[in-house]
């Protein structure tokens, strides 16, 4: 990965982003990606676009959500602990004993996870794993107007970590899921704009508010847009490691190339379409079945102003919502070139449409 990319993926994923909250990263995202757009904008809810040969056609969205999941502060006792309320997928189990950032109006605010020591708690019967209401946050202060003076209720909380190498090209970070979209449209697009190649579609990169509570800022900027195709990029759970089961989670592997969903809301043609890119690009591809939904924003994307052809591509993620989420920088350098191979295939007003 060459040197600005992976700073920009650095800034992008150590830059803390809750759902709900997503502005600082969202103008991360904006910076760099709009070098290589034609213009720029975002919405009332701060959903982001970089647009790149505007008025060409098909319209394309390549997509990804600039969320990650949070904690919000619920409650402050009146000896200055924190209770809080989960902003998407947190697992309370793992948050116990980690050091985070509160993120209030004046600035950060460091904390940590209480964890009460083993000495300290009953031996009988099994451990039930801790609900999101037993959570509790030290700031250091003794009293609930000490904290009230720094912190109020609705303040949001991510977990401290951040990105780094783990061996070769590994990286693990706490907010891969979906910084690593973010940063793969922003990519595609600056590759179509370095290339030679002539366009005849309107490229709209977006940076997406939201996913995790509700697939929210999707439905939105789709709505607005109008695309008539849209590639969207998310992680998926990678299942080579113990304890995984392939036969019910699939065979995916980090290292192995990038993930395409069968199935659902992903248009056969779109996918069929990736795949012929995919092999004159010589991209490695690995394959998942889906059943009712995707989990993702291709869920309400494909169905938005009566039908959006629309395909699903997935980044392989060892420990998905974790501190430790680790993928292949390999992998995900091929997503832009796979996006961008697509975009500049497609013909001056293509469309696709289930054959029948």
């Amino acid at each position: 990965m060459q040197k600005t990319s992976l700073e920009f993926l650095r800034t992008l994923v150590n830059t803390p982003s809750p759902t709900g909250h997503e502005t600082r990263g969202q103008r991360v995202w904006l910076d760099y990606a709009g070098q290589f757009a034609d213009e720029t904008f975002s919405d009332a809810y701060g959903n982001c676009v970089a647009v790149l040969n505007k008025g060409g056609g098909p319209r394309v969205m390549l997509a990804a959500h600039a969320d990650e999941i949070a904690m919000a502060v619920n409650y402050i006792d009146d000896n200055g602990f924190i209770y809080v309320r989960r902003m998407g997928g947190i697992d309370a189990a793992i948050t116990k004993a980690q050091r985070i950032i509160i993120h209030t109006r004046h600035g950060a605010v460091k904390g940590v996870v209480g964890n009460v020591a083993p000495h300290l708690t009953s031996k009988e019967g099994d451990a039930k794993p801790p609900k999101i209401h037993d959570i509790f946050i030290d700031i250091g202060v003794s009293s609930r107007k000490e904290a009230e003076k720094i912190v109020r209720v609705g303040d949001p909380i991510t977990l401290a970590d951040e990105f780094d190498i783990l061996r070769g090209d590994l990286a693990v970070a706490r907010a891969f899921d979906n910084r690593i979209g973010t940063f793969a449209v922003a990519e595609a697009l600056r590759l179509l704009k370095e290339s030679t190649v002539k366009l005849n579609c309107e490229v709209c990169a977006v940076s997406n508010v939201q996913e995790e509570v509700g697939l929210l800022g999707a439905r939105q900027i789709a709505y607005s847009l109008k695309p008539d195709i849209a590639l969207v990029v998310d992680v998926t759970h990678a299942t080579d490691y113990p304890t995984v089961s392939k036969a019910q989670h699939g065979d995916i592997k980090v290292g192995s190339g990038p993930a395409l969903t069968h199935g659902g809301c992903n248009h056969p043609e779109v996918v069929k379409r990736l795949e012929e890119v995919a092999a004159k690009k010589k991209i490695p591809l690995q394959h998942e079945a889906m059943s009712a939904t995707s989990g993702t924003d291709t869920d309400v994307i494909f169905w938005t102003r009566g039908g959006i052809a629309s395909a699903l591509i997935s980044l392989p993620n060892r420990y998905m919502h974790s501190p430790v989420e680790v993928v292949s920088l390999k992998d995900l350098e091929l997503i832009p070139q796979l996006m961008a191979g697509f975009v500049q295939s497609l013909k001056k007003g293509e469309q696709f449409k289930v054959k029948i």
